[in-house]
């Protein structure tokens, strides 16, 4: 069985000295080494604040980031930093126009987010605790996703590599250089995020995506979920000996909004039986993520399933008795020691940052911690 930890998806709120440092960069008011000094200091006072409320594995809350994914993608050789015709769609919001166009062959090396971990790493080997720095980076069909997001993305894509394979073969080489670089600097932990799961499931995106190329929602979501998956399992399958891979799935969390809907069921088999990753971390805090019987899907004793029941987009407290209730509820198709538990996501997936309080997210992981120690005790 994998050894559960209380930790974090990984995100947190920006501090407003770092917010003001980031608006005077871009202002080019700032200059790159000073702004990296600011996200220094709010980097290790944000590890201070997770080991004093517990977590035993930490994250540098993505401070040095202004979109959980998209500056991963930026990191890689043949990438360009582009705007887009418009943002990403959410509830009632639309994100900044930032995306990542293919410019050239894709490879990893030298890429930024090694240097950003290992500042983190050290960090937290100073402190002498048996507190771990585990590392975010967006899953490799997150990427594939982002190379394929409109018609200029396509057409691009399909000019620098007019054979598929070429292109599963540079992302997976891209992905496992960087993933042995974090090994190297000393990563035991790794979390891959991965929207593209929680876009599977909705009905609406699939019926939009089918409908030119004469395919039902059906045949689209086997198509995509078989594709990602291989796109995934190329990587995970992959990784240096040792290196724990766990899964976060997501259904969006901008500015406390959301961008699908749609529970489990569809895509279970590829994602919690096929998909080689061993902790995942879940959306169950409202009823568009369904219901739990999907868990059923889950075959390797090993694996876990990290139930996010508390969210992590509005400042209010769930009941303690309803989490617990919810807990014994999936145990009916999991069992508890395979289960545990987080908030949905983290506070902060872009700079902007979902609509509470400091205070209040560390009133949402004390709750986090309070249940696991009452139903794990």
């Amino acid at each position: 069985m994998v050894k559960k930890y209380f930790e974090h998806v990984g995100s947190f709120l920006r501090p407003e000295a770092l917010q003001n440092a980031r608006s005077a960069f871009e202002a080019g008011n700032l200059s790159a080494e000073d702004l990296k000094s600011v996200e220094d200091i709010a980097i290790k006072d944000l590890v201070d604040k997770q080991i004093a409320a517990g977590l035993e594995k930490v994250t540098d809350g993505e401070f040095r980031r202004a979109y959980w994914h998209l500056d991963f993608f930026w990191g890689f050789q043949g990438i360009d930093h582009i705007q887009a015709p418009s943002g990403y769609q959410f509830h009632g919001e639309e994100t900044k126009a930032d995306s990542a166009l293919i410019a050239g062959k894709i490879s990893g090396e030298n890429h930024p987010f090694v240097a950003a971990y290992r500042f983190l790493k050290e960090y937290v080997d100073s402190l002498n605790t048996t507190v771990e720095a585990k590392y975010t980076i967006p899953a490799p069909a997150q990427f594939y996703f982002e190379l394929i997001r409109d018609e200029e993305h396509v057409a691009k894509l399909n000019d620098i590599y007019p054979d598929f394979g070429e292109l599963r073969e540079d992302l997976k080489n891209a992905y496992l250089q960087v993933i042995s670089d974090l090994v190297d600097a000393g990563l035991k932990t790794l979390q891959v995020d991965d929207c593209t799961w929680g876009v599977l499931v909705d009905d609406n995106f699939l019926t939009a995506w089918g409908h030119p190329q004469g395919k039902t929602k059906l045949d689209v979501r086997s198509e995509l979920a078989e594709l990602f998956l291989t796109l995934n399992n190329d990587v995970y399958q992959n990784v240096p000996e040792g290196l724990l891979v766990n899964t976060h799935v997501c259904r969006g969390n901008f500015h406390s909004t959301w961008a699908s809907s749609g529970g489990y069921d569809p895509i279970a088999k590829e994602l919690f039986a096929d998909e080689e990753a061993k902790t995942y971390f879940l959306e169950f805090d409202t009823e568009r993520s369904g219901g739990f019987e999907p868990l059923k899907a889950f075959k390797d004793p090993e694996k876990v399933a990290v139930l996010g029941l508390i969210t992590s987009k509005f400042p209010e407290l769930e009941d303690k008795e309803q989490l617990v209730s919810r807990i014994k509820e999936a145990s009916q198709y999991l069992p508890l020691d395979q289960l545990w538990l987080s908030t949905q996501c983290g506070f902060a997936s872009t700079e902007e940052g979902n609509i509470l309080t400091e205070e209040d997210q560390w009133r949402k992981l004390a709750l986090v911690k309070e249940v696991i120690d009452q139903v794990w005790s």
